[in-house]
């Protein structure tokens, strides 16, 4: 009784490991990353090939779900010379914990993938100059700073 007592739990066990993996999948962006993962959709939209860089002043600042299933993230509204374009830079709990804070008002620069989002131009933002500081979001790549430690 207790050998097949413990091949029960044992069974158990791997049951239990294998369904939390299956949920953690790479559709969900990681573990623990709310979506900003790299297996997530969201970052499969940031193509280096179509990287440039834009200047404006901030309109404004929002936090906001890009994507079903994710956490919040910082989204500016940036006024430039074609008219306000949308930025969006990562997830909140990255940029809150940056040095380097944006205001509304703030000339910039931002580099970035250009895409489309929600029917509207974009720009999913790789690093922001603010006079002579650099938030640096991506790499060339396009991989997040935020999950370096998967490199």
């Amino acid at each position: 009784m207790k050998r097949s007592a413990m091949i029960g739990m044992a069974v158990l066990a791997v049951l239990a490991v294998t369904v939390s993996l299956a949920a953690a999948g790479p559709g969900r962006g990681g573990r623990g990353s709310g979506g900003w993962g790299m297996g997530g959709g969201y970052q499969g939209m940031y193509n280096p090939a179509t990287v440039e860089s834009v200047t404006g002043t901030i309109e404004s600042i929002d936090r906001t779900v890009p994507m079903k299933g994710m956490s919040r993230g910082v989204h500016l509204t940036l006024k430039t010379g074609k008219g306000p374009l949308s930025v969006h830079l990562g997830p909140e709990w990255y940029v809150g914990r940056l040095d380097e804070k944006l205001a509304k008002g703030d000339a910039v620069e931002v580099k970035g993938s250009r895409i489309t989002f929600a029917g509207n131009p974009a720009i999913i933002a790789a690093e922001v100059k603010k006079g002579d500081a650099v938030l640096k979001l991506r790499d060339e790549k396009g991989i997040p700073a935020w999950a370096g430690w998967r490199r």
